[in-house]
């Protein structure tokens, strides 16, 4: 039997106040599907730009229901799933509609929560997990490799710097100052971004590859002054720089490299590793789904050193 649980819907693209707590009829889970009750949700800078429309998005696909990453309680389980069972405790990633009380999800994007992990970590790790692994896979980074990455004081930067010295690697961060000593305590070498970055790169160098999070033309500019080889530099920003350039823009959107399956792949990796104590993510502040559009506003300011979680 179905039941009714609030979720987020957007009808209409644009800024926060689209985003409607609706109440939804949620039937129960078809073949291969996991239903959760949903304890966190990790709210992400593409939640953002898909609630406001990129450029290449079609309304066709309107109601848009936001959400691809939350952690939660097993409430059922559709025919053919044994991989979990009711009240298992679980992350789910990469999903849709995860901005809800309760959702129906493909088991085959369910894993089980590490019990060291809070709802709230556990809810904010996969995204920005499986983007560094495929920015530091892209750019081939490994043992003795010492990595500039710019904006390495966000969400997606944390676990990207943790990641690289488990390769065996070191980084050197911009960030802003207020962020220097989180930086400082990931273990990497900071440096302030704006006016001459180049300078104070190039002291904290040399570089075998560069990672640009941001997307301002001084980070790239900076990338290609100092890496030679540019199937080395990547960005999860793109722009106009990087096309002109030839440097491959991963994630999204158009001439990206998607990396799915790397991405799919990764998955077990990241929350293995969350699980043993030795990747942390930062959870800077929580909401009630009920201030989902307070969420998205304060996310849109872009300084947040860390997760925004939605709280059903």
């Amino acid at each position: 039997m179905s039941r009714t649980t609030t979720a987020v819907r957007v009808h209409e693209l644009g800024g926060p106040e689209v985003l409607q707590l609706e109440s939804v009829e949620l039937p129960d889970p078809a073949s291969g599907e996991v239903q959760i009750d949903v304890r966190a949700i990790g709210v992400n800078p593409v939640d953002l730009k898909m609630r406001e429309g990129f450029p290449w998005s079609d309304a066709a696909e309107l109601p848009f229901k936001p959400g691809n990453e939350v952690a939660g309680v097993v409430a059922a389980v559709g025919p053919g799933v044994d991989s979990f069972a009711v009240g298992d405790e679980v992350v789910a990633f990469r999903i849709s509609g995860g901005y809800a009380e309760a959702v129906n999800v493909p088991v085959g994007d369910v894993f089980a929560k590490p019990a060291s992990l809070t709802w709230e970590e556990a809810a904010g790790l996969l995204l920005v997990g499986v983007t560094a692994v495929h920015a530091l896979t892209k750019v081939g980074v490994g043992e003795g490799d010492r990595v500039l990455v710019h904006g390495a004081s966000g969400s997606v930067g944390q676990l990207l710097i943790q990641l690289a010295l488990l390769r065996g690697a070191s980084v050197v961060g911009t960030a802003g100052p207020r962020n220097h000593d989180l930086l400082h305590k990931l273990g990497a070498t900071p440096i302030a971004y704006g006016e001459g970055l180049l300078e104070r790169a190039t002291a904290a160098g040399p570089y075998d590859a560069a990672i640009d999070l941001v997307g301002t033309p001084e980070a790239f500019d900076v990338s290609l002054a100092l890496v030679e080889d540019r199937s080395r530099i990547t960005t999860i920003i793109g722009g106009p720089h990087a096309v002109e350039a030839g440097v491959q823009k991963i994630g999204g959107g158009p001439g990206s490299e998607l990396g799915l399956e790397l991405r799919a792949a990764a998955r077990p990796e990241v929350l293995a590793l969350a699980g043993a104590g030795k990747l942390h993510v930062r959870v800077v502040t929580t909401f009630p789904l009920a201030e989902v559009a307070e969420s998205h506003r304060y996310v849109a300011e872009g300084h947040a050193a860390g997760k925004v979680i939605l709280l059903p």
